[in-house]
């Protein structure tokens, strides 16, 4: 049921091999448009902190990540129209392996970036935020059946980060 409609009709090892090089082809595109649009994308996040006066950093950790996963959402929301238990599931699922997969990856480069750059330590209150999600998620991840209050939960997550940083901030904390 998931098979591209032009490619039912072809052998199994046929279809394999075009799906693989449609996945290849979308992946260098993809790859393509990151590369192409990024320093452009951290200039209107610099700029657009600048014009409302609200921190950079504010910006881009609302504005960067709905940017960078909305193809997960439109994948997860594609999944779950189909509205079958097992559908519902792998977009749940999707949607928290992102989100588990982007925090590590971009704490992983955060702090390579930190070491290589020899940077002055100045985000106690982003990483533990960013720790904190792991965490929580991780948590959450465990269960064998997801409800709308586990998704309200998760959801809230993203907002109460932000939050979390602010106050931490506030308290001294870089």
């Amino acid at each position: 049921e998931d098979m591209p409609e032009d490619l039912i009709d072809l052998s199994p090892e046929q279809q394999q091999f075009n799906i693989k090089m449609r996945s290849a082809w979308m992946l260098s595109l993809g790859t393509f448009l990151v590369v192409l649009f990024s320093d452009p994308m951290v200039d209107v996040l610099n700029e657009a902190g600048k014009r409302t006066g609200i921190p950079a950093f504010y910006i881009s950790f609302v504005f960067a990540p709905m940017a960078a996963n909305l193809t997960e959402v439109i994948a997860a929301y594609n999944y779950s129209k189909k509205r079958t238990q097992k559908t519902i599931e792998i977009s749940i699922s999707a949607l928290q392996g992102a989100c588990a997969m982007n925090n590590t990856f971009v704490l992983g480069i955060f702090m390579i970036l930190i070491y290589f750059r020899q940077l002055a330590w100045e985000y106690m209150a982003e990483t533990a935020s960013i720790l904190l999600v792991e965490i929580l998620i991780v948590f959450m991840t465990q269960k064998s059946q997801q409800t709308l209050l586990d998704a309200l939960i998760i959801l809230s997550v993203y907002p109460l980060s932000l939050i979390f940083v602010a106050v931490l901030e506030s308290m001294g904390f870089d």
